[in-house]
């Protein structure tokens, strides 16, 4: 008997163009990347959103993305009115990819009628793609990590 090799990659076939495309330009309508963030912030006319650190206090004093508001997600459903206006989108970060804190917020805010996104990587990206930030101390920056950013350059290119 002979067998042949499945490829892994293609034993799922690959979705049409067009749920491919619908799938796509959902997730970009879901999610930002840390470099798009930084990108606006620095833009100098307004991001045209508001960024949340859905941290604790604890975590939002070790660092955090300068001009980033800070509402941890337990206390979304009782500030956000007080805090965000509806009408202005809001981009929500937390530890990084391996927690759900963004997402929890996200969904918080969604529920809530606020416009959102979630920056994918959260506040280790941003530090591993060596932006500023915030501390008790001041301002800090580290090296960009050449396992997630181009090091002599602001840009990708993606």
């Amino acid at each position: 008997m002979t067998t042949t090799a499945v490829n892994p990659v293609l034993r799922t076939a690959p979705a049409s163009p067009a749920v491919a495309a619908a799938h796509f330009r959902a997730r970009l309508a879901l999610y930002t990347d840390v470099s798009d963030v930084a990108a606006a912030l620095a833009s100098g006319d307004g991001p045209g959103f508001v960024l949340l650190d859905s941290r604790s206090a604890e975590a939002w004093d070790q660092g955090h993305v300068p001009g980033a508001l800070h509402l941890p997600t337990a206390r979304i459903a009782e500030r956000a009115a007080d805090l965000l206006d509806p009408a202005v989108p809001v981009v929500t970060y937390c530890w990084g990819p391996g927690c759900d804190g963004a997402a929890r917020a996200a969904l918080a805010l969604a529920e809530l009628g606020h416009p959102v996104k979630e920056m994918l990587g959260g506040f280790e990206y941003w530090v591993r793609e060596g932006y500023a930030y915030e501390t008790p101390r001041g301002l800090e920056r580290g090296a960009g990590d050449p396992l997630t950013t181009v090091v002599d350059s602001g840009a990708c290119g993606c």
